[in-house]
């Protein structure tokens, strides 16, 4: 197809910076500006700026759980946004999330008549497994994410350990390998942007600093970090490392790194929304630390490589896939001995780091706007399959399910009495008003509205 119109769904998206927000973002950056055009669709967050994009951002209603699980909680069923494009002319839907945002696809999709490919970025047993108690209760739900992504005419993953991973959880159909890219590009920006942004810590000429920038979480390795650098630390070793990012773990991680006594070593950077200023910590670090088994797909590695930074990396690891160690990367085990040791043997060779950083730039590194384009070929297929009538029929219970779940949303959306659902909820408790309220209405348009469901 010369043009595409590709509808992008995500359950995080500015202000909320992660991973696959970041991926959204420059799905949506790149085709607008190269295959077409685009739109976001994401949950409602109240300090949103979506004027600063090039393409509309949608946003449907969300209840406000970060005191209970740290971010807003998209409410796939929006009767207002059902009604603001339903006449937006969309090719395809893209959902990059397997939860909110594919049960809205799997609604668009029955009022557009459009296919839905989806995303796995993310190993979502972890964070079920974080996020619940009882094993029953996360069997349950993993079972329910997984007919969620089966209801889907098209799955992709962002690397064969994320389709692994979905092969454990129980999807036994195809998928499609679509690797992510990387919004830097190859080089180093100006020495004076790297001492204007790294010149406020104790980084003295000569010492060598590690990096690692991500979610502060534990499961990401950061314990393995922290253990191996204790060690070099009694050892007398010569070394700073500096963490740049956030999230739940921060607290905890700030903690047990003054346990350990290395908070004269180690140093940690809020989280940095300016792509530039985080380039900088790329090329003033002489490692990039990463040892975590479960990203899928490790952009932060490719970032790293953009700016010829050779990453630490655990061997087998998703992070580790199109990696070779000592040639493109270094592999350990995921052990803070195996950290250790490789960083003993690292830290006194140098033009080893600087021979592995260069080739880690030059065969790791994928740019957005390569990624994007073999996106955008997938994107043709994948509308071709759908109008010729190759996907299996979407008639099962679940998918019963969405179309009454869409059907009401179009009455509701035509409705004037019930113009209060159009607008998103600030909280749960606004949320339970509102129900309270519908529940005392006793009318006959209320008594419609429940045929559907």
């Amino acid at each position: 197809m010369d043009k595409l119109n590709v509808c992008l769904m995500n359950d995080s998206f500015p202000p909320v910076i992660d991973g696959v927000a970041t991926a959204v973002c420059n799905y949506a950056r790149i085709i607008t500006q190269r295959h077409g055009r685009a739109a976001v669709m994401t949950p409602y967050y109240p300090d949103a700026d979506d004027a600063q994009y090039p393409f509309p951002v949608y946003r449907y209603p969300s209840l406000d759980l970060s005191k209970q699980v740290g971010y807003r909680a998209g409410i796939p069923f929006s009767p207002k946004l059902m009604g603001t494009v339903k006449d937006a002319g969309f090719d395809i839907i893209h959902s990059h999330c397997p939860v909110s945002s594919t049960l809205l696809a799997r609604s668009l999709r029955e009022t557009l008549d459009v296919p839905v490919v989806m995303t796995y970025h993310t190993k979502f047993d972890i964070d079920i497994a974080n996020a619940v108690q009882g094993k029953l209760v996360q069997a349950e739900m993993i079972r329910l994410l997984v007919k969620n992504i089966d209801a889907c005419d098209e799955v992709w993953t962002v690397s064969r350990g994320a389709g692994e991973n979905l092969r454990s959880l129980g999807f036994d159909k195809p998928y499609v390998i679509m690797p992510n890219g990387v919004d830097f590009p190859k080089g180093r920006v100006s020495e004076a942007l790297v001492q204007e942004v790294t010149g406020g810590l104790d980084l003295p000429a000569g010492v060598p600093v590690l990096l690692f920038v991500g979610r502060m979480m534990w499961y990401k390795g950061i314990r393995i970090i922290l253990d191996a650098l204790k060690a070099l630390d009694e050892e007398g070793r010569a070394f700073r490392m500096v963490f740049v990012g956030g999230g739940g773990d921060a607290a905890e991680i700030h903690a047990y790194a003054e346990e350990l006594s290395l908070m004269d070593k180690v140093f940690f950077v809020e989280p940095i929304r300016d792509r530039d200023r985080i380039r900088a910590w790329y090329c003033r670090a002489d490692l990039f630390l990463f040892p975590s088994t479960f990203d899928t797909n490790g952009l932060v590695v490719r970032e790293a490589a953009a700016c010829a930074l050779p990453s630490v990396l655990v061997r087998g690891s998703c992070a580790a896939e199109d990696s070779e160690d000592g040639v493109t990367s270094f592999l350990i085990e995921e052990n803070a001995a195996s950290m250790a040791a490789m960083l003993r043997r690292l830290l006194d060779e140098p033009a080893c780091i600087l021979r592995v950083g260069e080739a880690a730039q030059r065969d790791l590194y994928l740019s957005w706007e390569d990624a994007v384009a073999n996106a955008c070929d997938g994107y043709g297929a994948v509308i071709e399959n759908y109008r010729s009538g190759r996907y299996p029929r979407h008639d099962s219970p679940s998918d019963e399910i969405i179309h009454k779940l869409t059907k009401a949303m179009e009455w509701i959306d035509r409705s004037e009495l019930l113009k209060e659902l159009r607008e998103p909820p600030r909280d749960p408790e606004e949320l339970l008003a509102l129900l309270r309220r519908r529940r005392d209405t006793k009318d006959a348009s209320s008594h419609r509205l429940d045929r559907f469901l």
